[in-house]
């Protein structure tokens, strides 16, 4: 495959799925209503606030630059392996646990500025690629930090390298 720049992204929209930012706020909500109280409407407000921070992240060019996620979530054939295969799906988010990744910007990597992400948004990355499901599907799945061959090749195919 042709090398491809981040900014080079073929979708106009990213992934995203409709259950990102539910599970915590979905047990919460169930455990009040089974002990018969109210839910505190400003835990509730600060999982609002993510979805809301994600919608404008999303819009935010200089958000866009340079990040990971975004190229992830918007490079059609690597969403359509996500999607086709839970086992590369699991390398995936595996390979974005516990590592840095440098961006194809000669001075970011000059700059040692790097892209890492924790194993909770890694696992709502992945989520999100694959348009259902939350973090919780993937996260602990298991070989968190392990670096697959063919998943460090695809991300090479789209400009990003895993830092050893």
């Amino acid at each position: 495959m042709m090398q491809k720049k981040p900014d080079d992204a073929d979708s106009t929209s990213p992934s995203r799925s409709p259950e990102r930012h539910t599970f915590q706020i979905e047990g919460y909500i169930k455990r009040c209503k089974d002990e018969g109280k109210e839910p505190n409407p400003n835990y509730v407000a600060v999982y609002k606030s993510l979805c809301e921070r994600d919608e404008e992240n999303l819009k935010d060019p200089e958000w866009q630059k340079n990040n990971l996620e975004w190229t992830l979530r918007t490079t059609d054939w690597i969403l359509a392996k996500v999607r086709a295969d839970d086992s590369y799906a699991q390398r995936l988010y595996a390979t974005l646990c516990n590592n840095d990744f440098v961006p194809p910007d000669v001075w970011k990597v000059l700059k040692n500025e790097t892209w890492s992400c924790s194993w909770r948004y890694a696992g709502g990355i992945v989520a999100d690629m694959q348009e259902k499901g939350d973090y919780i599907d993937w996260y602990c799945s298991g070989h968190e930090g392990e670096i697959f061959p063919d998943v460090e090749q695809d991300l090479g195919q789209i400009g990003w390298r895993v830092l050893k």
